[in-house]
């Protein structure tokens, strides 16, 4: 499909790609979203924590996936639930192993590419025989783990699922992670850091005898985090391997349900590879925008209403009719 024009305007108040991003992550209160918790076992023996927001009679669905140290709570989740539960959905956001409030059973943690988490629970959701239409929402890692997923599945995808929007996707993970240990990302690279490094912790006195801290001393970037942690306790080789296996860029063109991606230009976080237009032009089922604002996961808006830009744009998407 051709690259779409955006119509995002970045609010006049949020100068550059920085505010966009850490005012909303920092100060945005969405209020009103009903959660009730189920937690799920996995076939590995873990668990993953859901949140739901229930609507008795909905036979439609959406399942948010959060990113990287992130949870259910966050700003652009609980914005995405509310806007689909206000307009009839049901809305099921997810919390990846250990981002819950409570450290996951097992050895691993979770990753951008562990899409095994996101098949339990679509499965989990299908048994339940209530659904006809379903809708996948990502942002950031949560993104690429859900363009991978349909990817991976192609045209074995449940045929409940019926569309996909995502946002801030680091389509090409090695390039994201270098742009990510530049000096201006400085910021965002601790604040990851720092909740990996809690994360290592708090496993090691579960299991001392599997994690190792040690190298937490000499971590200085994420890719360090990774080449130490992320990739031998996932079956990786290093970080690159781990990125090379993991990242969607790869697996888009064999999604065959029709899917938006919504990736800023001055998102800082994303690198060159993550905008290829060329790609996506060749494509039938992916729609590819790129607003020149919004940063990461930013997508501000001053409407009355309180909703962002990006929590209309998946509604507007995923509720289109298709025309062939």
């Amino acid at each position: 499909m051709p690259v779409i024009s955006s119509d995002y305007q970045k609010p006049f108040y949020l100068p550059n790609c920085h505010f966009e991003t850490i005012i909303p992550a920092l100060f945005r209160k969405v209020n009103g979203v009903p959660y009730e918790r189920e937690r799920i076992t996995l076939p590995d023996g873990d668990f993953l924590d859901l949140d739901w927001a229930h609507r008795s009679r909905s036979h439609s669905l959406v399942i948010i996936t959060h990113g990287l140290e992130g949870d259910t709570d966050r700003g652009y989740v609980r914005g995405m639930v509310k806007k689909f539960y206000q307009q009839g959905w049901n809305a099921l956001a997810w919390n990846h192993r250990g981002c819950s409030g409570e450290p996951n059973r097992l050895r691993r943690f979770y990753h951008s590419g562990s899409t095994e988490d996101l098949r339990g629970v679509i499965q989990h959701v299908l048994k339940t025989g209530k659904y006809d239409k379903i809708a996948l929402v990502g942002f950031s890692l949560g993104g690429n783990m859900t363009l991978k997923y349909l990817g991976e599945e192609g045209e074995n995808a449940p045929i409940e699922i019926k569309k996909a929007s995502v946002f801030s996707v680091p389509l090409h993970l090695s390039s994201c992670s270098a742009s990510l240990s530049q000096t201006k990302n400085w910021v965002y690279a601790q604040r990851f850091k720092k909740g990996l490094s809690i994360k290592v912790k708090l496993k090691a006195v579960m299991m001392p005898n599997d994690i190792n801290t040690e190298h937490l001393d000499i971590i200085r970037t994420l890719k360090d985090f990774d080449n130490y942690y992320t990739a031998p306790l996932h079956g990786f080789e290093d970080a690159e391997d781990y990125y090379e296996k993991s990242s969607s860029i790869y697996y888009v063109d064999k999604i065959k349900r029709p899917t938006l991606i919504v990736n800023a230009q001055n998102d800082p976080f994303l690198a060159s590879p993550c905008f290829p237009f060329s790609l996506f032009e060749k494509l039938e089922k992916v729609y590819f925008e790129a607003p020149a604002t919004g940063g990461h996961c930013g997508f501000t808006a001053g409407n009355k209403d309180g909703f962002y830009w990006s929590e209309q744009r998946a509604w507007d998407f995923i509720n289109e009719v298709e025309v062939d």
